[in-house]
């Protein structure tokens, strides 16, 4: 759980699977309404965590990718049931929320 902890991370998680690799801005687009401070954090996070990999492309300006490693991938495979149990109960939870 420590490795998904933050409000970010799972959605980072799902932003990645969008496509091989995305730029930072890319990213912050797809996942919301993050600041760059927070994503940055979160990137590092997973980074050290070996779920995402950086890539840096020595040219000017610099470029930096960001990807899935197969660990990311494991990880975002686990979490699919979590995201079709959510959909599938979402109307009973904001239900039970409004009441």
């Amino acid at each position: 759980m420590d490795v998904i902890d933050g409000k970010w991370k799972v959605l980072i998680l799902w932003a990645l699977t969008t496509s091989e690799a995305c730029r930072f801005g890319e990213l912050r687009r797809l996942v919301g309404d993050v600041s760059e401070k927070i994503l940055t954090q979160q990137l590092r996070e997973l980074a050290a965590d070996g779920i995402v990999h950086r890539e840096v492309f020595a040219e000017v300006p610099p470029r930096v990718e960001y990807s899935l490693t197969p660990l990311g991938e494991s990880l975002n495979a686990a979490l699919r049931p979590l995201s079709a149990w959510g959909k599938e109960n979402m109307p009973h939870i904001m239900a039970a929320r409004s009441a």
